[in-house]
């Protein structure tokens, strides 16, 4: 794999101004690459675990739900600019909301989960790869707190952005499968 696909996957690069945030965002997705043996990102799954609870599994990639936090943490951040006049970093919210599941590509192989998954738990590895890209430990912080599997809470807006982002990108995900998403 290399930059040139990852940059095809995610076409929302192009909104970080910042040419070495974008840089590091693209390397932390080559570094996850690279160490879970993922050759094409299209087709990755989003989370299996909850695939298979949800009889949806092979339905939904990775790429696609993280698509979907941007443009839900995009439109949230745009609503309180207009409304309140809100200052949000975009370059800072655009890549935590791409980096935030990066992880995933360690956690499993396939439908499977990894050691790195059963050891570490989504989404702690997520920090080291996003330190090893060299992106800021703001990034990191985003990724540590967008779920509560972690015991950290977002500290600034744009972490609590992409939190809200994921929950709401994954429950659409959980309301194709189930009636009442309270069930899912």
């Amino acid at each position: 794999m290399d930059a040139a696909h990852v940059t095809d996957c995610f076409p929302e690069l192009d909104a970080i101004g910042d040419d070495s945030l974008q840089a590091g965002v693209v390397d932390a997705w080559l570094v996850a690459a690279d160490e879970g043996g993922v050759a094409d990102l299209r087709s990755f799954p989003w989370l299996p675990p909850t695939e298979r609870d949800l009889g949806i599994a092979g339905e939904e990639t990775l790429v696609g739900h993280v698509r979907d936090v941007v443009a839900c943490a995009r439109a949230l951040a745009d609503a309180l600019t207009t409304r309140r006049g809100t200052d949000v970093d975009r370059d800072l919210l655009v890549a935590g909301a791409l980096v935030h599941d990066v992880s995933k590509l360690v956690e499993f192989d396939g439908m499977e989960p990894t050691p790195t998954y059963d050891l570490l738990g989504h989404p702690h590895y997520g920090v080291h790869l996003v330190a090893a890209a060299g992106l800021p430990v703001e990034c990191s912080h985003i990724v540590l707190s967008h779920t509560s599997r972690t015991t950290v809470e977002p500290a600034f807006l744009e972490a609590q952005l992409v939190r809200r982002a994921d929950e709401v990108a994954a429950d659409a995900i959980r309301a194709g499968a189930v009636d009442d998403l309270r069930e899912a």
